[in-house]
């Protein structure tokens, strides 16, 4: 059976979208790699056979220097080139805390419960999630994790701050899937929570689906 086609990337998506981050939401933008077609597949325009994330990453060493937080230059940017992924540099207006899809929708509805104050929320196709918080929590979340009583790397729990990124929707990772909201970017949570406020119910939850995972093995 002939495998189906990769969907399109909807590139006018991509360029309303990072300009939208960049005057919306003062966040800087950066355009990675995309995807190109080729004999009715899509491969990453890095040309690596193997390419972790394809359509999906910095196109140079230097991509950080590039981010800018003008929607103008954003425009410019993916007008030049359209199907290009949104990369937002970490460290600067948010670090992420990136934990399994799983333990993330259950911390999730237990902060919602909680009334906890929260930010915007990436769902990615590799089944990860990242809760954005107050810059400087990547430094935080190792000594955080141990406080309440965990190992940050054996629940699955780590923090993305800076010299690092992460992929804003809608960019699509190779055939895998679109990176998506979990919590859209709005007027209520334009205002992030320190990372001290969310590490106990996202250690608590990843911890729990580490365990289930490891019950589920054995």
């Amino acid at each position: 059976m002939e495998a189906a086609p990769v969907p399109q990337q909807r590139t006018e998506q991509l360029l309303d979208a990072a300009v939208r981050y960049a005057e919306e939401r003062h966040w800087d933008v950066c355009p990675g790699t995309w995807l190109e077609s080729d004999g009715g597949t899509q491969r990453c325009s890095c040309g690596e056979t193997g390419c972790a994330a394809p359509g999906a990453h910095p196109t140079r060493a230097d991509w950080a220097g590039r981010a800018t937080g003008s929607g103008a230059a954003a425009r410019r940017m993916w007008t030049q080139n359209p199907g290009a992924a949104i990369l937002l540099p970490t460290g600067r207006a948010f670090d992420a805390v990136d934990v399994p899809e799983a333990a993330g929708f259950l911390a999730l509805a237990r902060m919602e419960r909680m009334s906890l104050p929260l930010g915007p929320v990436t769902r990615t196709p590799d089944r990860r999630m990242q809760f954005f918080v107050l810059p400087g929590a990547a430094a935080k979340v190792e000594g955080l994790v141990r406080k309440v009583g965990w190992n940050a790397a054996s629940i699955g729990l780590r923090a993305i701050g800076e010299g690092h990124y992460v992929t804003a929707p809608p960019t699509r990772v190779g055939g895998s899937g679109v990176v998506q909201w979990a919590r859209s970017p709005s007027t209520a949570n334009r205002w992030l929570p320190e990372v001290e406020e969310l590490i106990s119910p996202l250690a608590y939850a990843c911890g729990r689906e580490a365990a289930d995972a490891r019950s589920r093995l054995s």
